[in-house]
């Protein structure tokens, strides 16, 4: 009998990767973690993961990549499912929770990011994917304020450009309230519902 040979699928496995990274990173940040600590993790020998990836910074670039691929087809599966409005209040709420180290795993995904941004200050190619993500962000905040304003949520007087800054500013302190414990995860998010509500009117209905 010939034996047919097993498929990897190579996708999942750079995601295990990824995920056991963003699981240590919760647990104690990512200055200590090495290569062979996320192998461990992942219970994959060290030989498997150096095969996905050569160093440590090129295993970050991957899992910050691919988180911000996570949070959008989390985010679409909630619209699709019918587990939150498609209004652009509810969209931009949902896309802060996301944001937000409200638990275990989004906390690993927040350390990440502020690890991402070390390495970008000086160091060109996460810079360069840093550059790319975050006025991408800014881009989707202005264009749901704006569809707020067309629905009559926003008040037309509104710049979409310095509320969307606002918002990201808003959300970006909180994530460093929760991780720090200078504030629960709960006051964090009732403040951004406050911002939400405010700019949304007080008619607007809560999501």
């Amino acid at each position: 009998m010939v034996k047919v040979p097993k498929q990897v699928d190579h996708a999942a496995r750079r995601a295990e990767i990824s995920e056991a990274l963003t699981r240590l990173a919760a647990k104690q940040g990512l200055e200590g973690v090495s290569l062979r600590h996320v192998a461990a993790e992942a219970g994959m020998s060290m030989g498997l993961v150096q095969h996905y990836f050569r160093t440590k910074d090129e295993m970050l670039l991957f899992a910050v990549e691919r988180r911000s691929q996570v949070y959008e087809e989390r985010l679409k599966a909630r619209l699709e499912a019918g587990e939150l409005p498609s209004t652009p209040k509810a969209i931009l709420r949902a896309i802060l929770i996301e944001i937000l180290p409200l638990d275990e795993r989004s906390r690993g995904d927040w350390l990440m990011g502020v690890a991402f941004f070390i390495r970008a200050i000086s160091d060109s190619s996460f810079a360069a994917a840093y550059t790319e993500g975050v006025p991408q962000l800014f881009e989707l905040f202005a264009l749901l304020i704006r569809q707020g304003q067309e629905a009559g949520d926003v008040d037309k007087s509104a710049d979409p450009e310095h509320e969307s800054a606002i918002l990201w500013a808003v959300a970006d302190s909180q994530g460093s309230n929760i991780v720090m414990k200078h504030r629960t995860p709960e006051a964090c998010l009732s403040t951004v519902d406050y911002y939400l509500d405010r700019l949304f009117g007080a008619s607007a209905s809560a999501v």
